[in-house]
């Protein structure tokens, strides 16, 4: 605490000054550690306020590996920034028209929110690790700074419409303007209700191919002109009609370089629901061929290769995905790397994976950190394998999942640095 000045005080005032001054300095490195790169540690899910955000977009995936490159969006000619990396973390989650989803099911093109960290352990990074300070580095040619965050670990990753559900955002349409069935829309992001905004209005483009959705409907362009809702020429007021939008880029004529496009409109919550359920039930089935990841948070030793252990289980999937974990189910256990692709047995993740029922399923107390499903098992087995081990990831599946073959791809055979492709397509900086 600062202490008053007082008329009367014995306290010198060499005193006071010294402790004004140690109290400024403290505000001051309290502002700088809060400005600080974070760092995530192992077994420890990071809070999703000390991450660092930006947007940009998607323009490469490697979903074998759980990484890829966002042209990030700066204060310059967003065309000429180059392909930023990124990797997902083990417990990192995609989320695509608001449900969960991999990193496969989104199109290249796409606009992500992105929310990331330092990678946890530099030596193992799927990606280049940059010095931080590449992230205030201005980036010359007229592309500024910010587009080259050394926070490159990703915990969230989230189109449009998933950012703006999370955040109770919708956007406001006001004005469309139309020639040659493309144009221009002029629309404002806001909060739902309950707060004042000054919202600053946006322009985006759209054409032809640009998706409008309606309850169960698929409407096009044309469509929405027959019903007399847009114009076949010219400009048209929309007074403010609340959607979502899915959002992309593409090469922008008029010497405008960060004007993004519309890919998607949705008109009303049952179109978008309708949407979440598809991606939802496209996720389930992919979870449930690769398995649950998990940590592993304690291993107790019995004889001859017998093992309790208990593990959490990742965040981010749908419910139905986490009731299949049930007391007295079998279940198989096999360890992976940090990309999540299995490194025990050449015939298939069940290969080599231990084997045993969960003795219990418990839910955590508290509020749940992103990136957790707040779930733990234990598992019994009695032939533990060498990649079990505390701080490990794996993936678990109950034995009610089907047992397939992942592709060769997804799998590593003799070394935990065998990728594909390998780091080397990625620049040097």
């Amino acid at each position: 605490m600062i202490p008053p000045i007082l008329h009367h005080s014995t306290t010198p005032l060499r005193h006071w000054l010294t402790a004004l001054c140690l109290g400024l300095s403290l505000l001051t490195n309290l502002a700088i550690s809060a400005d600080e790169p974070f760092r995530p540690e192992a077994g420890k899910f990071p809070p999703l306020e000390k991450a660092h955000s930006f947007r940009g977009e998607l323009i490469f995936v490697d979903h074998a590996n759980r990484r890829g490159s966002i042209r990030v969006q700066g204060s310059g000619m967003f065309f000429r920034n180059d392909p930023h990396p990124f990797a997902m973390l083990p417990y990192g989650i995609v989320r695509y028209h608001g449900a969960p989803a991999d990193l496969r099911d989104i199109p290249l093109g796409t606009v992500m929110h992105v929310h990331a960290f330092l990678p946890p352990d530099p030596k193992t990074s799927a990606v280049p690790v940059l010095q931080v300070s590449s992230g205030k580095q201005d980036a010359n040619h007229n592309r500024g700074a910010g587009i080259f965050p050394a926070e490159n670990h990703v915990l969230l990753l989230e189109d449009e419409p998933s950012h703006c559900q999370r955040e109770g955002m919708i956007w406001k349409l006001r004005e469309v303007d139309i020639k040659n069935r493309e144009g221009m829309i002029i629309a404002t992001c806001e909060p739902k209700q309950g707060r004042d905004s000054k919202a600053t209005e946006e322009k985006l483009t759209f054409d032809a191919a640009t998706r409008v959705w309606r309850g169960r409907e698929s409407l096009g362009l044309d469509e929405l002109i027959t019903e007399g809702a847009w114009p076949a020429d010219g400009k048209k007021s929309l007074g403010k009609k609340s959607v979502q939008l899915g959002i992309t880029w593409k090469p922008t004529p008029d010497g405008i370089f960060t004007r993004f496009h519309i890919s998607d409109i949705w008109l009303d919550d049952a179109s978008l629901q309708r949407a979440a359920k598809n991606q939802t039930e496209t996720h389930k089935a992919f979870i449930r061929s690769r398995w649950m990841p998990a940590w592993i948070n304690a291993v107790e030793y019995g004889k001859f290769g017998r093992a309790t252990v208990t593990a959490t289980l990742f965040g981010g999937m749908d419910d139905s995905l986490y009731a299949d974990f049930k007391k007295d189910v079998p279940a198989l256990m096999n360890a992976v790397e940090n990309t999540l692709k299995h490194t025990h047995g050449a015939y298939g993740p069940a290969h080599m994976a231990s084997k045993g029922p969960m003795l219990d399923v418990i839910k955590l107390p508290g509020l749940t950190p992103l990136g957790s499903s707040g779930i733990q098992i234990r598992f019994d087995t009695d032939l533990i394998i060498e990649g079990i081990r505390p701080g490990r990831v794996v993936r678990v599946r109950p034995a009610s999942w089907p047992q397939v073959q992942v592709p060769r791809e997804e799998y590593l055979n003799d070394s935990l640095e065998e990728r594909f492709p390998s780091p080397t397509i990625f620049p040097k900086y």
